[in-house]
C-alpha cells in the first residue's frame, strides 16, 4: 500500500509542478511566445524548429498548440506553417525527459527542492506581475524534482515484488520469438498508452517508465515499447479537445492524431534494430540516457518523415476533414481568443475587408459604375466583431497591444458609423448640371477607391509576409502615401461641402432651385463628407495613424 501511496503521490506532485511550471512561464514569455512562434513559421521547417525550442522553454506543448491554432484560424499563419509549428512541438516536449533521465531519478533532490517551493511560493505571492511567475516556474519546477524523488521511492518498493520477467517480452530480447515478441510488444504499446491517457501528460507517464527502469521494474526493451504507447497517448487530449471546436482545430488535432499513428507505425517496423542499437550502446551509456535519446529520436525521425511531405500531408487533411465555416466563421474563431493579440489582429482584418468592400461599393455607385452598396451585411458583420471582441477574457499586456485594441476599436467604431450613413439612402452619380454635386462625388469616390486599397492590403498580407511584424500594423511608404491621399480628400470635401451649402442655399431665391431641392442637395453632399471622413478614419485607425 505504501509502494502504490508514493507512485500516486510522485505523479501527482510531478504533475501539479508541471502545471504550475508551464503557467509561470507561460506568463514570463508574455507576448512574446506569439511573436517568435509567428516569425519563425516562415516556412515548416523553421516552424518546426522554432516550435521545438519554444515549446522546450515553456514547457507546454499545448500552449504552443493552442496559439498556432488561434494564428492560423485568424490568417497569421498558413495551415502548412501551423504544421511545422506542431510537429516542433513534439519534439520539445520530450526535453522533460532528459531532465528526469539526467537529473531526476540519479540523485535525491527533495533537501533542495523544499526551499525552492518555499522561496517560489513567496516570490509568487509578493512580487510584481513578471517577477511573481519566476517564482511560479521555480516553485513548479521544485514541484517536479520532489515529485521525481517521491516517484524513486514508491518505484523502489515496486521493484521488489515486480521483475521484467513478470511483463511480456518484446521485439530484441534475446531468446524471445518474433510472434511471442510482437505479442508483447503491442500489449506493452498499449498500456503505455492507457497510461497518457489517464494521466492526460505523456511526460508524467515517461517519467514514470524512467524511473521503473531505474528501479528494475522494467528492462530497456519494455522501456522503449512502453514510450512508443505514450507518445500516442498524448493524441487522446488532442482528440478529446477538438471535439466541438472550430474545423482549424479538428484539423490541426487530425494532423497531431495522424503524426503520432504515422510515427509509431515507424517506430514499430524499426523496433527490432533500434533495441539492437541502444544494446549496443548499453554497455558505454546508461539506459535512462538511452530512454530519453529514444524517446527524443521517435519524434525527431517522424518529423523528419512528415516535413517534406507538409504540402501533401496538408492537402490529406483538408480532404479528410473539409471546412463548412463560412469565411467570416474562419476568421473569428474562437480559438483566437485565447490570445488578445491574435483575437485583436483578427477582428482588425475583418474590419479591413468590411471596410474595402463597402468602399469599392460606394465608388462605383459613385462613379456611374454597378456598385452595390449593401450596409446591412456589413453591419451585421461588424456587430459580430464587437461580440467577438467582447468575449476576450484576458487583457493586452504591454502598452503596444493596449494601443493595438484601442486603434482597432475606433476603426470598428468609425466602420459601424460608416454603415449606419449608408444605410440613409441609395447613393447615386449626380447630375450633370450640378457642378459643385459633381465633385462632391468624384472626391468621395476617389477616398473610397483609396481607402479600398488600404482595406485590401491589410486582408491580404500573406503570413510569410506579416513575418517582420507577425500581428502586422508596419506601415509602408506606400500605404502611408496612400492614406495621406485619402485624409487630403476627406478634408477637401469636407472644406467643399460647406461652400456647396452657402452656394446651394443662396440659388433658392433667384428661383433656380426650389428649397425642397437646395436642401435634398445638401443633405447629399453633408452625406457623402460624413462617408469619406468614417471611410478615412478607419482606415487610419487599421494602420495604427488614427492619432
Amino acid at each position: 500500500m505504501s509502494t502504490a501511496i508514493a507512485i500516486l503521490g510522485g505523479v501527482g506532485l510531478f504533475l501539479l509542478g508541471m502545471t504550475v511550471m508551464t503557467d509561470g512561464l507561460k506568463a514570463l514569455a508574455g507576448s512574446a511566445l506569439r511573436t517568435v512562434l509567428g516569425k519563425a513559421a516562415a516556412t515548416p521547417v523553421s516552424g518546426a524548429f522554432w516550435g521545438a525550442i519554444v515549446t522546450l522553454l515553456v514547457q507546454s506543448s499545448s500552449a504552443v498548440t493552442m496559439t498556432t491554432i488561434g494564428m492560423v484560424s485568424a490568417g497569421l499563419l498558413t495551415f502548412p506553417q501551423g504544421l511545422g509549428l506542431v510537429f516542433g512541438a513534439n519534439v520539445g516536449t520530450t526535453g522533460t525527459g532528459w531532465l528526469v533521465a539526467l537529473i531526476g531519478v540519479r540523485v535525491s533532490l527533495s533537501t533542495y527542492a523544499l526551499p525552492m517551493i518555499f522561496i517560489g511560493a513567496l516570490t509568487r505571492l509578493l512580487a510584481g506581475e513578471r517577477i511573481a511567475a519566476a517564482g511560479s516556474a521555480l516553485a513548479g519546477f521544485a514541484l517536479v524534482l520532489y515529485g521525481l524523488t517521491t516517484l524513486q521511492q514508491g518505484m523502489g518498493g515496486l521493484a521488489e515484488s515486480l521483475h521484467p520477467s513478470d511483463l511480456p517480452a518484446v521485439l530484441g530480447t534475446p531468446g524471445v520469438g518474433w510472434l511471442t515478441g510482437s505479442v508483447g510488444l503491442m500489449t506493452l504499446i498499449v498500456v503505455g498508452l492507457a497510461m497518457t491517457a489517464v494521466m492526460q501528460s505523456s511526460t508524467a507517464a515517461i517519467a514514470v517508465t524512467i524511473s521503473a527502469f531505474f528501479a528494475g521494474a522494467v528492462n530497456l526493451e519494455q522501456g522503449a515499447a512502453l514510450i512508443i504507447g505514450q507518445n500516442i497517448g498524448t493524441a487522446t487530449s488532442s482528440a478529446l479537445a477538438a471535439i466541438g471546436a472550430s474545423t482549424t482545430a479538428k484539423r490541426l488535432a487530425l494532423a497531431y492524431v495522424l503524426f503520432k499513428i504515422i510515427a509509431a507505425l515507424i517506430a514499430i517496423v524499426a523496433f527490432p534494430f533500434t533495441t539492437a542499437l541502444m544494446q549496443a550502446f548499453a554497455g558505454s551509456i546508461d539506459g535512462m540516457t538511452l530512454l530519453a535519446a529514444y524517446h527524443t529520436a521517435y519524434n525527431v525521425v517522424g518529423v523528419a518523415v512528415l516535413l517534406p511531405a507538409t504540402h501533401w500531408f496538408t492537402r490529406v487533411v483538408e480532404r479528410l476533414l473539409p471546412s463548412r465555416q463560412t469565411p467570416l466563421e474562419r476568421a473569428l474563431d474562437p480559438s483566437a481568443l485565447a490570445s488578445p493579440v491574435i483575437a485583436v489582429e483578427t477582428a482588425r482584418r475583418v474590419v479591413a475587408d468590411v471596410l474595402a468592400t463597402a468602399a469599392a461599393s460606394v465608388a462605383g455607385a459613385l462613379s456611374g459604375g454597378a456598385g452595390s452598396v449593401a450596409p446591412g451585411q456589413g453591419a451585421a458583420v461588424l456587430t459580430e466583431v464587437r461580440d467577438f471582441l467582447s468575449e476576450l477574457k484576458t487583457p493586452p499586456e504591454t502598452e503596444a497591444e493596449r494601443f493595438r485594441m484601442t486603434s482597432t476599436l475606433h476603426a470598428l467604431d468609425h466602420a459601424s458609423r460608416l454603415m449606419e450613413v449608408l444605410t440613409e439612402g441609395t447613393l447615386s452619380e449626380p447630375s450633370a448640371g450640378a457642378p459643385h454635386d459633381r465633385r462632391a462625388a468624384e472626391l468621395c469616390a476617389e477616398a473610397m477607391r483609396e481607402v479600398q486599397t488600404i482595406g485590401a492590403s491589410i486582408t491580404s498580407e500573406s503570413a510569410l509576409s506579416a513575418q517582420a511584424a507577425p500581428i502586422g500594423w508596419t506601415v509602408s511608404a506606400e500605404l502611408a502615401t496612400t492614406l495621406g491621399k485619402v485624409e487630403g480628400l476627406a478634408r477637401e470635401l469636407d472644406a467643399l461641402q460647406r461652400d456647396h451649402r452657402a452656394a446651394t442655399l443662396a440659388s433658392v431665391a433667384p428661383g433656380e432651385l426650389t428649397a425642397v431641392d437646395a436642401l435634398a442637395r445638401i443633405d447629399a453632399a453633408r452625406r457623402l463628407d460624413r462617408i469619406a471622413h468614417h471611410a478615412w478614419r478607419s482606415a487610419a485607425h487599421l494602420l495604427g495613424r488614427g492619432a
